[in-house]
């Protein structure tokens, strides 16, 4: 019999917009090469794996090329998928427990899931020599966070109009470019990128708003916030701080279902 995987476009309300993940649905442990391979041939940002841990959930993320500590979207496409399957009930909360995050969770609330993750609130740091350059942005603050660098810029349109060179940003920790948004239907705008981890650009990142969530709180006076992920996909974040703690809201939608012929 086949593993179940599916493929979830997260902090979307509609198909082919947010940030695809695929989710596979394991019985027991699975060999960690068997896992990469996996993600490997899905060839999204990212492909999580799910199993059963008494009365809780492993969760594993995985690039193509290699493990990562925290992912926002596969988290909430995950428990998308447990509550769609049936293997939760919508009222039972998705508890996670993870190798680098410890226990993570979510919950439907409503038509949307709102995921409780650890806050990584950026610290003032000077960018490497070069990195600047290979974003092609004039920096008006800079910052550094658990995720990688937090740039801000001058407006919304600086942020659209990045145009890295991938190769030598390559070369580089991960990097958010931000700003406040011009218009009413978001509070900051942000976009990430990760070729180091064979990531050019994210489309839509959780994780990201774990560390811009505090920031632009700090900066706007606000707990409660909306963050939009400019990427050529799109995607709308709910953000709202509590002390050392971040709720991250969002839709999903399934557009694969199906299973590994393994």
């Amino acid at each position: 019999m086949g593993v179940p995987l599916f493929v979830v476009d997260a902090f979307a309300s509609r198909p082919f917009t947010g940030n695809p993940a695929a989710v596979s649905l394991l019985d027991e442990p699975a060999d960690d090469a068997w896992m990469q391979s996996v993600a490997a041939e899905m060839s999204l940002s990212e492909t999580a794996f799910v199993r059963p841990l008494d009365d809780d959930f492993e969760l594993r993320w995985f690039t193509p090329t290699t493990e990562v500590e925290l992912c926002g979207h596969a988290t909430l496409a995950s428990a998308h998928v447990l509550w769609e399957a049936g293997r939760l009930e919508r009222a039972e909360p998705a508890r996670f427990h993870t190798r680098f995050r410890g226990l993570l969770s979510a919950e439907c609330t409503g038509d949307a899931i709102e995921l409780d993750f650890p806050a990584d609130p950026p610290e003032p740091a000077s960018l490497p020599d070069g990195l600047a350059d290979a974003l092609g942005v004039e920096a008006k603050e800079t910052m550094q966070a658990g995720v990688g660098y937090l740039i801000e810029v001058a407006d919304e349109d600086a942020v659209r109009g990045v145009h890295p060179e991938f190769a030598r940003l390559a070369g580089f920790e991960s990097v958010i470019v931000t700003s406040a948004a011009d218009g009413s239907q978001a509070d900051f705008v942000s976009r990430y990128f990760a070729p180091r981890y064979g990531i050019d650009e994210d489309p839509v990142t959780g994780a990201a708003h774990c560390a811009l969530g505090p920031y632009w709180a700090a900066r706007l006076g606000r707990d409660n916030l909306v963050g939009y992920q400019a990427s050529a996909r799109g995607g709308t974040v709910a953000v709202r701080v509590e002390g050392g703690r971040v709720r991250l809201g969002g839709r999903a939608v399934t557009v694969v279902r199906g299973e590994l012929a393994l």
